[in-house]
């Protein structure tokens, strides 16, 4: 197993695998990704996770080679295909197979398996790159992944549980959560406010519509 690590990886993602890692025995590394060093993909295009995932699995394959393993797989379900994921391209450019997708596994599927395997994260919140945070068209920064990713942890010392996304739109960001956890974030506000000004941020919105997959293709609640 494989985890290709930049400044897009949340820090405590990595925290998680390894603890996979050491719970049942994987053979594991850990790969440094260069899309940061790609201008397509750090313009942020609306189809920027093409650009990611070819890079990645550029370098995935080398690695394959290196063990004389003859095929790449991830973990794509069945209910991602139905999303925009310009990513699933170059998959299927370089032969990249995704066997849950292929046998129709649906996410809710994949979490039922899990359980009963003891996979202790079986139902942890989706976790995509930090880059998926950021409005298209805003360009890819390390300072501007940190943001995202230091936003988020505060949030999550709060207690905030579940889906959560902060949006980084430029000078401002807005943040979307589970409507289960909109009280949680009307009480500590002002101390969201105060934070996030501190992580460089003209303002910050609460998004009342909460946490949905692909809200960056929607028109911007906030200007700027």
């Amino acid at each position: 197993m494989v985890t290709a690590e930049s400044p897009s990886y949340p820090s405590h993602q990595r925290g998680i695998a390894l603890d996979l890692v050491r719970r049942f025995g994987f053979r594991h590394e850990f790969i440094a990704s260069g899309e940061m060093s790609d201008q397509n993909y750090t313009a942020n295009p609306s189809n920027r996770c093409y650009f990611c995932k070819s890079e990645l699995w550029t370098r995935l394959g080398a690695v394959a080679r290196e063990r004389g393993m003859a095929t790449v797989i991830d973990g794509t379900n069945a209910d991602d295909l139905g999303e925009h994921r310009p990513g699933l391209g170059a998959a299927s450019e370089r032969g990249i197979r995704s066997p849950l997708a292929e046998l129709g596994w649906t996410k809710a599927m994949v979490r039922d398996a899990a359980r009963e395997l003891g996979i202790p994260v079986w139902d942890a919140p989706a976790a995509p790159c930090l880059s998926s945070r950021i409005r298209y068209g805003l360009g890819i920064t390390p300072g501007r992944l940190r943001q995202v990713e230091l936003g988020e942890a505060y949030l999550r010392s709060l207690g905030v549980t579940g889906d959560l996304r902060v949006r980084h739109r430029g000078e401002s960001a807005s943040i979307e959560a589970e409507a289960s956890q909109m009280g949680r974030l009307s009480d500590h506000w002002p101390r969201i406010e105060a934070h996030f000004v501190e992580l460089g941020f003209e303002r910050v919105e609460l998004d009342r519509r909460g946490y949905r997959r692909g809200s960056l293709l929607e028109p911007s609640p906030l200007a700027g």
